[in-house]
């Protein structure tokens, strides 16, 4: 209650969130300012866990703030006391490099909280220096200023301002520089469309210089091509869209696959390996509230996993968490929902696991196969073992096809297995014949089969029985 005095409002992990009202002394609405505890400590002791999900530990903001969100800056060099301090940042990041994992921080860098002082003053006092990082004036009327999205808890931020931009990210000692200085190893930025391809380009040049292998990433509602291109990648909601209309039967399978194509041609398949997956966040419904029915839940969750790109998991979703959008799906973590009776949180362990230990799921090409019904893509390195064969069928029925898989260095009788069902399929001709039960994806992967079948690779590159003597280049055409 000393950290939270009212009108903010403290509750207990377990009770669950409630829809508020607008406070007219604060204007925040009361569920944006009402806390159940958690902090930078109880991060720490739960490392275990986050690690066996993924391998990059991405925080929302931990700066100093108001509410609960923390979206509405107060002071961009603390940390919120309601986390912890900054000792206890320092242990966090020490503690994730220690396992070799990586963090990243939150960066809103197109508004700030109006409690900011850097913003009171400004408002305050139209001589300020810091006047010009706002946009104030009667033309805002009775604000002053210009309120983000309206609401008067948040300013936008004056971008165009060079004193700004250094303040930011571009000098030494900027808010980037020092973060980056203190341990995180990159920023996801908050809202990024807004603040434009030429200031992104300028933050993510700017976070390279502070710190070589930093990361930025921007969260982009929009098709990705040339947003990617600014930064190290986005938060890809269009690929967690596309996913969605394939799961709901609004976009058909093949047309998805296409389309995905045609982004990889238009930008690169490394931009697209390097922006992140988005199906569910803060600010959308939760899996469960987006697909009820279990079996397309799990059917979408399986297409994160398997299309190009890096999987974006937010916190719960893998336990099967509620909540039909904000403040619903901010709940505590329930952690006494991790067992091994959890059928959701067994399926996205499994999907996990699936994806660390296929290389081609991680960082192969895509490469999508002629079909009526089914998305149909594979998944390829410069390894021929690692190839995947992917087929997913999001329609009500069963569905057998006979694909053509373009790959040369895929040989005759070559037998695959599906990953879940345990299914089995060979390749005869540079084609697969397979069955897909409805609403299920196949992720078919090359079995090291004794015999004929697996010694045959010994002259192509990558194979499980290939001879030391096979160079790289030869699988290329070229000669070893």
């Amino acid at each position: 209650w000393k950290i939270h005095p009212s009108p903010q409002s403290v509750h207990g992990w377990s009770e669950p969130a409630e829809g508020g009202e607008r406070n007219a002394e604060t204007k925040y609405w009361t569920s944006e300012i009402a806390y159940w505890g958690g902090d930078l400590q109880g991060v720490i002791s739960k490392l275990d866990y986050i690690q066996s999900m993924g391998d990059v530990l991405y925080l929302q903001p931990i700066f100093e703030a108001y509410s609960s969100h923390k979206y509405d800056t107060s002071d961009y060099f603390a940390v919120d006391k309601a986390y912890g301090t900054l000792e206890d940042f320092t242990e966090l990041a020490e503690a994730v490099h220690k396992r070799g994992m990586h963090l990243v921080l939150d960066g809103v860098f197109n508004h700030v909280g109006v409690r900011s002082k850097v913003f009171q003053e400004a408002l305050a006092n139209p001589s300020s220096p810091n006047r010009h990082w706002f946009f104030m004036g009667e033309e805002y009327g009775a604000l002053g200023y210009k309120a983000w999205q309206g609401g008067g808890t948040l300013a936008e931020w004056r971008l165009e301002d060079e004193r700004l931009r250094q303040y930011l990210w571009d000098s030494h000692d900027s808010v980037v520089a020092t973060w980056l200085k203190r341990g995180a190893d990159g920023f996801r930025l908050d809202v990024g469309t807004e603040i434009g391809r030429e200031f992104l380009s300028s933050l993510t040049k700017a976070a390279h210089k502070h710190k070589e292998s930093s990361l930025v990433v921007g969260e982009v509602s929009a098709y990705p091509r040339w947003w990617s291109e600014v930064m190290d990648g986005v938060l890809s909601f269009w690929m967690g869209w596309v996913i969605s209309g394939v799961a709901n039967g609004k976009m058909g399978g093949v047309f998805a696959g296409m389309q995905i194509e045609e982004l990889i041609a238009e930008s690169s398949m490394e931009q697209v390996l390097r922006s992140w997956i988005v199906v569910s966040n803060h600010d959308l419904p939760r899996l469960t509230a987006k697909y009820p029915d279990a079996k397309k839940r799990r059917f979408a969750q399986t297409l994160q996993f398997v299309l190009p790109g890096a999987v974006c998991i937010y916190y719960g979703d893998e336990l099967g968490m509620l909540g039909d959008g904000e403040p619903y799906n901010r709940e505590p973590m329930k952690w006494d929902w991790v067992n091994e009776t959890n059928v959701q949180y067994n399926h996205t362990s499994t999907l996990v696991n699936m994806r660390r230990y296929h290389r081609a799921l991680r960082i192969g090409d895509f490469k999508t196969l002629h079909s009526f019904s089914l998305l149909a893509f594979l998944r390829r390195t410069d390894r021929v073992k690692d190839l995947v064969i992917v087929l997913a069928n999001p329609t009500d029925g069963d569905v057998e096809e006979q694909l053509v898989v373009p790959d040369e260095n895929l040989l005759e009788y070559t037998l695959f297995r599906d990953t879940f069902s345990g299914a089995e399929a060979r390749i005869h001709g540079g084609t697969i014949e397979a069955k897909v039960p409805p609403q299920t994806v196949r992720v078919f992967h090359m079995v090291d089969e004794e015999g004929p079948s697996s010694e045959q690779y010994k002259r192509i590159y990558g194979a499980f029985r290939t001879f030391d003597s096979v160079s790289p280049m030869a699988s290329l055409g070229a000669a070893a």
